[in-house]
């Protein structure tokens, strides 16, 4: 922990990637807890879904784009956020669509689901697998989806932390 011009900063690893980060803790920083689906360490901006969406015919996997016009949050990208949505729509090809994401480096740092799709886990796994980064998938509750703001940072931890700023 450091302090600076009155605001506390703690000192973390976050992402491999980006070796040790740092997240500010002002007014509002929220620590829960998900269960992993997939485990994996992440960190990006939120994007909250309304409604939960279907990954085929609902995003594009070359622009990242939700492309479903029904959508409350059509034309938005997922591209390298933390996508918290309240669950997975549609059929077992949600995973093939999640690993053309993965391939076409269009895919969310991070997904948080209100309700568990084994089936969309299944497309981390098995782009982890081909050798793609891992997009870490957890479940939280409803609860929890509830006290997300929008247009937060989320750093996910290994074990299920979940660091909202």
């Amino acid at each position: 922990m450091r302090r600076l011009c009155g605001v506390v900063y703690y000192w973390f690893r976050c992402t491999k990637s980006r070796g040790l980060d740092v997240v500010k803790v002002g007014e509002l920083s929220i620590e829960l807890e998900g269960r992993p689906l997939v485990e994996g360490q992440a960190r990006g901006p939120l994007l909250k879904l309304a409604r939960p969406i279907s990954f085929w015919g609902g995003v594009d996997p070359v622009s990242g784009l939700i492309v479903d016009p029904r959508h409350p949050e059509f034309d938005l990208c997922i591209t390298g956020t933390v996508l918290l949505i309240p669950g997975a729509v549609g059929s077992s090809s949600s995973s093939a669509i999640l690993l053309e994401l993965l391939r076409e480096g269009t895919a969310p740092a991070a997904i948080l689901m209100g309700k568990a799709d084994a089936i969309l886990a299944l497309g981390s796994i098995v782009g982890l697998e081909l050798g793609y980064a891992s997009i870490p998938i957890l479940e939280v509750t409803r609860t929890d989806i509830a006290r997300f703001p929008d247009r937060a940072d989320v750093c996910i931890e290994a074990q299920g932390r979940i660091t909202v700023t």
